[in-house]
């Protein structure tokens, strides 16, 4: 069973986007649980959180089918010890409203080194920054998402995402989310059948493909290797539809969440019935 959903406005507060996700189609969604845009934000109420999940359960989503993100601001690896703490201070609170919540997963963008110290201390930080914060929560996933390799942000290759989960104590807690452009422009062709396979088996074999928790589904506006994250809608980059049709007849991308951050939201609807169409 394949849970395709897309990243929903949470306007109105938490609460709302179940009815967002429904009224597009989607069997999975993400959400941000604050303002991105912001290091503080204001606290989820009592009525936030019991209607979050009197809406889930009505509209029939599962926590293990919403993906959480959390905010472009952090970065766990950076360089400087002010902006270090600031970013597990604003991680930590994002895992703590995923808990009133009562998710399972927080999605992440590893970090960024900045050109300030060595990529190996970088990722080490990140790790770091992970053990911190699952020792002061419970129940929560972290998912670190594979990144286009932009500037200087690690996770675009498959390696950096080994060392961290190497270096995460409790295993039991850390995955991965494959974003299809990012995948694609950090140099790991995905473009056909064969090659998303031999691509999958690299993943499995540097690894784990058992660390896999969810997707994210773009096609790319730039070209393989590119190292730039430009996202565009389904079939119309240069991945095409071939590595979508893959993906929905695979049987090792079920039950887990699958999320679109393709730039027209109006087609969203439209895009969640392509990829259900892909189905063979």
């Amino acid at each position: 069973m394949k849970y395709i959903g897309a990243h929903v406005s949470i306007s109105g507060g938490a609460e709302k986007a179940p009815q967002n996700a429904k009224s597009i189609g989607a069997k999975a969604f993400a959400i941000f649980t604050r303002n991105q845009r912001r290091w503080m934000s204001k606290p989820l109420t009592d009525k936030n959180i019991t209607q979050f999940k009197e809406n889930c359960k009505s509209a029939g989503y599962d926590p293990g089918h919403i993906l959480p993100h959390d905010s472009y601001l952090i970065n766990l690896g950076h360089p400087e010890e002010e902006g270090l703490e600031k970013s597990r201070t604003a991680f930590l609170d994002e895992m703590q409203r995923c808990e009133q919540l009562g998710l399972r997963y927080l999605n992440f963008h590893p970090g960024s080194h900045l050109n300030r110290i060595d990529p190996d201390h970088c990722l080490e930080r990140i790790a770091e920054s992970i053990n911190l914060t699952l020792g002061q929560t419970t129940g929560i996933t972290v998912v670190i998402e594979n990144t286009a390799g932009q500037g200087t942000n690690m996770g675009h290759r498959f390696e950096h995402l080994a060392r961290i989960i190497d270096n995460v104590r409790d295993k039991t807690r850390i995955g991965v989310c494959l974003d299809t452009c990012h995948t694609y422009s950090a140099g790991y062709d995905i473009k056909t059948a064969r090659a998303f396979e031999n691509t999958l088996r690299e993943f499995d074999n540097i690894v784990g493909i058992s660390y896999l928790k969810a997707m994210h589904l773009n096609d790319s506006k730039k070209i393989l290797g590119s190292r730039v994250d430009r996202h565009e809608s389904i079939g119309k980059g240069s991945l095409g539809l071939e590595p979508f049709r893959f993906i929905m007849n695979d049987p090792r991308f079920d039950h887990i969440p699958m999320i679109l951050e393709t730039p027209d939201q109006s087609i969203w609807e439209e895009e969640i019935r392509l990829l259900y169409g892909l189905i063979k």
